[in-house]
């Protein structure tokens, strides 16, 4: 018999809010986080937009040396834990700590140190670069830090499954606690990537978004969209079993009820065509919940404002649930917040919980002109009715894909 999974605790750093509070009437309101790149000098750059984190400090999170030894991508996956902590109530010292883990994921790490030191290599020879680079840089180093910082002794993981990694995350932690190897697990995604070598290499791909009005930038689904938007932050939720929840009268949030992955095994950066790999994910995710395709009402998409993902995306949602497809409520974050990368996945499932809390489905801001193949509901306004469940998705380049359930708690 596996445990059931709920949600108690949330905390997130975005480009529209420095908590779940200020990021959720961000949402509701329907306000963006883009803006001119600040980090660096963008001249040369096509690319001259992101969703940056603004106002952050670091110090209001942790004391002044942890934060001098961390990354961006580090301090604001230990910032939003706070926040969950913080938020579910958690006391590590009635804990056992061996029983609470650790399963924070980034995309990519330290873009910043990298370009950082090897100026300085450059410039100095190898004996100035700073030795402690390498832990500073490598992208487990959120979990690392976060596990520290709260003396969390469970299992600590770092999925890295580029924009999969926050769902990916948080879904090996739902399997963690549903298995019995913890009680409760902080889980979710963090990313820092809006540096010069970030920007250049996703507008090598032609990934990226080269609008310059922040009000055209991100049009997921949309027939003019362009490219997705550089975000940044992070979202951290804390999972708990049901029963270890309610013995300490913890408030819950949701319940998590499925958690579906699948390979494309197609191409490095393009969806399969057909989108039968996300559909496969979809699929796997409402059969591990056990529930019928036709109580599905809501899917927060991957929803990437690339020409690939959104017309590949809405073939799977099509692949999955036939007919009922176009029954279903379709919405895109990102419009939003842009693409947060390995912390996407989380915000997104953040997202979902305040939305079945509220029954609220938030609108896909920015889109007004549908395309041709790209047909069905993707939230030209927002839908104020009471749902059950949530399926957020998201897709990465090597092909992952990932969805996870989300069922308002009773």
């Amino acid at each position: 018999m596996s445990r059931r999974v709920v949600v108690t605790g949330m905390g997130a750093i975005t480009p529209i809010g420095l908590n779940v509070a200020d990021f959720w009437s961000g949402i509701k309101e329907g306000k963006i986080g883009f803006g001119e790149i600040t980090r660096f000098d963008t001249t040369d750059y096509k690319c001259k937009l992101a969703a940056e984190v603004k106002d952050f400090d670091p110090k209001e999170f942790m004391d002044f040396r942890s934060a001098k030894r961390m990354e961006p991508f580090s301090q604001y996956a230990v910032a939003a834990t706070k926040q969950a902590m913080e938020d579910a109530g958690i006391d590590m010292e009635k804990e056992d700590p061996y029983r609470v883990g650790c399963a924070i994921g980034s995309g990519i790490g330290s873009l910043q140190a990298i370009e950082r030191e090897y100026k300085k290599l450059l410039e100095k020879g190898p004996s100035r670069v700073n030795p402690l680079l390498v832990p500073m840089m490598i992208s487990n180093m959120a979990a690392g830090n976060v596990s520290i910082q709260f003396g969390l002794k469970g299992k600590s993981l770092n999925v890295v499954t580029a924009c999969t990694t926050g769902t990916n995350c948080i879904g090996e932690a739902f399997r963690t606690i549903q298995y019995g190897d913890a009680d409760v697990m902080v889980s979710g995604g963090t990313e820092g990537a809006v540096t010069p070598i970030g920007i250049a290499g996703f507008t090598a791909l032609t990934a990226l978004s080269t609008e310059t009005d922040p009000t055209k930038c991100s049009l997921p689904f949309d027939k003019n969209r362009s490219g997705f938007v550089m975000g940044e932050g992070a979202a951290v939720v804390v999972l708990e079993e049901l029963e270890h929840a309610k013995k300490r009268g913890a408030k819950i949030y949701a319940e998590v009820v499925g958690y579906g992955c699948s390979s494309d095994a197609y191409h490095i950066t393009s969806p399969a065509e057909d989108g039968s790999g996300a559909a496969k994910a979809m699929e796997n995710a409402v059969n591990d919940a056990g529930i019928a395709k036709e109580e599905i009402t809501y899917i927060n998409a991957h929803g990437t404002g690339t020409h690939h993902n959104d017309l590949f995306e809405t073939r799977a949602i099509k692949y999955a649930f036939g007919d009922h497809a176009k029954n279903i409520h379709i919405n895109s974050t990102k419009s939003m917040v842009g693409h947060l990368l390995g912390a996407a996945g989380a915000i997104e499932f953040v997202t979902c919980v305040k939305e079945l809390e509220e029954g609220y489905i938030h609108k896909t801001v920015g889109y007004t002109t549908p395309d041709e193949e790209i047909d069905l509901d993707y939230c030209k306004d927002a839908y104020e009715e009471d749902f059950t469940y949530a399926l957020s998705n998201s897709l990465g380049f090597g092909g992952h894909n990932a969805s996870i359930l989300l069922k308002k708690y009773q």
